[in-house]
């Protein structure tokens, strides 16, 4: 036990004599989580639209205004040629091309019906998508309006109408940054956890230092202990710095306790220390730690269901999410916050992080090799 006082004292004072991890660890959450939820907007505004006009009626000169008026789309273009408006699509002007046929407003009030055509860029899906069932509603508002213009309601002959009433569960103003910070501090614990720790057992490789520790009689357990508790204890206050942040700048509170998010980020940072210690044993330089650390990143990025819902992704890939610790840990901070789950409720969860925890640790004492003297 004295080996691993020892040991502790050697790291903390290693950490507070470097200034780049701690920077690492305090400016680096507090920045990320400031600035990745301003910029990943969920919501697309300012979407590029030409306007094929081939009819000149009032009806389509209303329609033009309704979806410009919008705040979603941005007239760049209002032309006879559709060719043209082609040409500014492939400049990558444009993002949606709205095509109004001669004889519209004719056909609407004569045949009561008319066609539109919509064309999107969908080099972007994502914007393309959303761009056209933005328009698509709008038009639907449009020919509604239209309708309820041309109709006369009697009292004796009454349009029977179906009135839907909506409420939105645990997010009711659909705020996207309600959703994306609790994931984001999940990532950036995650980030802190394994690449210093990853970064931390090379470091001594290539200074030499590691060479006096393995000559001592410290065990491998205790060695391993002395380097993840440091920053154990650093990552804890990452996530209540994350916390912090989240109140001050965008006024985000757990609905659910504050101590279950500290015991699932306790057990959930012994793990990702876990991948950052066995990702140690095997890199020889700090080159190579931060490669390792990087791949295991963008997998757990990427399958984290932090941008994409788990649901959303193929069958394969949602097997892979089950091996993927931050899913769990962004499933676990996302529902205390938005729902105010209870330990209970997330008690599968729990007893996953406990397994991960186990085995990257467990793989990192075996994988270390101590040479005696």
């Amino acid at each position: 036990m004295n080996n691993l006082f020892f040991l502790l004292q050697k790291e903390f004072r290693q950490i507070f004599r470097n200034p780049t991890i701690l920077r690492m660890i305090l400016l680096m959450p507090i920045i990320q989580l400031i600035v990745i939820p301003l910029a990943a907007d969920y919501e697309i505004k300012q979407i590029s639209i030409s306007v094929v006009d081939q009819d000149h009626s009032p009806y389509a000169r209303k329609l033009v205004q309704k979806l410009t008026a919008s705040g979603y789309f941005q007239l760049v273009e209002y032309t006879q040629s559709y060719a043209q408006a082609t040409q500014t699509v492939g400049d990558g002007k444009t993002d949606l091309i709205l095509t109004i046929p001669p004889h519209f407003e004719r056909d609407l009030i004569k045949l009561n019906k008319g066609q539109l055509y919509l064309a999107a860029d969908a080099v972007n899906g994502v914007r393309a998508g959303l761009g056209t069932a933005y328009a698509s509603q709008m038009i639907g508002d449009f020919n509604r309006e239209i309708r309820e213009e041309w109709m006369l309601l009697p009292k004796f002959n009454e349009i029977p109408q179906i009135e839907i009433t909506s409420a939105n569960w645990f997010n009711q103003h659909f705020d996207y940054h309600l959703f994306m910070v609790p994931g984001i501090m999940a990532i950036l614990v995650t980030m802190v956890g394994a690449f210093l720790t990853a970064l931390n057992i090379v470091a001594e490789k290539e200074v030499g230092t590691i060479e006096q520790i393995n000559v001592t009689p410290l065990k491998k357990h205790e060695f391993i202990l002395g380097k993840l508790i440091p920053f154990w204890v650093l990552g804890m206050v990452s996530i209540t710095l994350g916390m912090l942040i989240a109140f001050v700048v965008f006024r985000i509170l757990p609905v659910g306790s504050y101590l279950t998010v500290y015991v699932f980020s306790a057990v959930y940072l012994l793990g990702v220390l876990g991948i950052g210690l066995l990702i140690s044993t095997f890199a020889d330089t700090q080159q190579q730690a931060t490669l390792f650390a990087f791949f295991c990143m963008m997998v757990f990025i990427l399958l984290g269901g932090l941008y994409t819902p788990i649901e959303s992704m193929p069958d394969w890939a949602q097997w892979l999410t089950k091996a993927n610790p931050p899913a769990y840990f962004i499933k676990v901070i996302r529902a205390v916050y938005i729902k105010g789950s209870t330990f209970t409720d997330l008690l599968p969860d729990f007893f996953a992080m406990v397994g991960f925890a186990i085995l990257f640790n467990g793989l990192a004492v075996l994988n270390y090799r101590k040479r005696s003297a």
